[in-house]
């Protein structure tokens, strides 16, 4: 059983990965309206497994978090059906399976899992250049991106199914997914208490004005979400080219009792890092612009003995 924000209507797809519905423009007809809603609408290209092109799916950098988006979500973790995202993993949730992490499985095996939980969290995944990155280097692991613009999932909905479908021999892909969601109101729903090993951060919105600091993407109250989803040695990964946002999320994390920052020479020894820096698609933009990366990364630490 799932929640839904108010006005939601549901949508089904035989797609692997769920689609969205184009949202209306202000004069009522669907955005799309056009060359680009014509582009998504191909369904041959699509069979083809052709890659999507970035430039029918663009939409606003800004999306305000709290505002009433139309979204679905699962009441608790036990309740969300993840069978639509990773069809190789993940049998309906009718279909009751042995629980068994995905954190267990030492190498890529042909086996199928039973029950796995998804472990690896993008949030705010932008195109996706981090997750079909990261999807190979992490065979055992779920990855999954939680992106809250309606467009940008989509696309990133295709560019996953098409490479699924071009690495179909070679069973890549398939443990990586994304979801339309937003973390700052329902990762709770989504993760179950120390469930994930990985989060990422990679360049969120700045909220350069001082009254928009509340909607940045780390806070004091944030921070403790993400130590009850991160598991005791987890790790928080974040990257930005605005030093000020970078200051502001260091702290954030260093206040908090359960998260210590990386070392440089822990930082170098990570393969994350450098695929943080390297692969997404603000990350290439800020090296075309000969900009600066600010990392930081935080363990989280035992939860303490009461």
């Amino acid at each position: 059983m799932a929640s839904t924000s108010p006005s939601h209507t549901t949508a089904t797809s035989t797609s692997p990965i769920p689609s969205y519905s184009e949202p209306s423009s202000r004069k009522g007809r669907p955005s799309g309206f056009g060359a680009r809603g014509k582009y998504r609408q191909d369904h041959t290209r699509k069979e083809e497994a052709k890659l999507p092109q970035k430039r029918f799916f663009r939409q606003r950098a800004h999306a305000n978090p709290f505002s009433d988006h139309q979204l679905d979500y699962p009441v608790a973790p036990n309740q969300m059906d993840w069978s639509t995202y990773y069809p190789a993993f993940f049998a309906p949730l009718s279909e009751p399976m042995e629980d068994v992490s995905t954190a267990d499985r030492e190498s890529e095996s042909t086996q199928p899992i039973k029950k796995p939980k998804v472990d690896v969290a993008d949030i705010g995944c932008g195109f996706g250049g981090l997750l079909v990155s990261l999807g190979p280097k992490l065979p055992g692991s779920l990855v999954l991106g939680l992106e809250i613009r309606t467009s940008v999932t989509e696309y990133v909905t295709e560019r996953i199914d098409a490479l699924r479908k071009q690495n179909a021999k070679k069973g890549l892909y398939q443990n990586i997914s994304v979801i339309r969601a937003n973390a700052m109101k329902f990762l709770p729903n989504f993760f179950e208490k120390h469930q994930l090993s990985k989060m990422f951060f990679c360049f969120p919105d700045p909220h350069f004005k001082a009254r928009k600091h509340k909607a940045r993407i780390v806070s004091a109250t944030l921070a403790s979400e993400y130590a009850y989803v991160l598991r005791p040695g987890g790790i928080a990964y974040t990257i930005t080219d605005v030093e000020d946002l970078h200051l502001w999320m260091a702290k954030h994390f260093e206040d908090h009792p359960l998260f210590i920052r990386l070392t440089d020479e822990e930082l170098a020894a990570d393969e994350c890092v450098e695929i943080m820096k390297t692969e997404t698609e603000e990350g290439k933009k800020v090296e075309r612009n000969k900009g600066t990366k600010y990392v930081a990364c935080f363990r989280r630490l035992a939860d303490p003995d009461w």
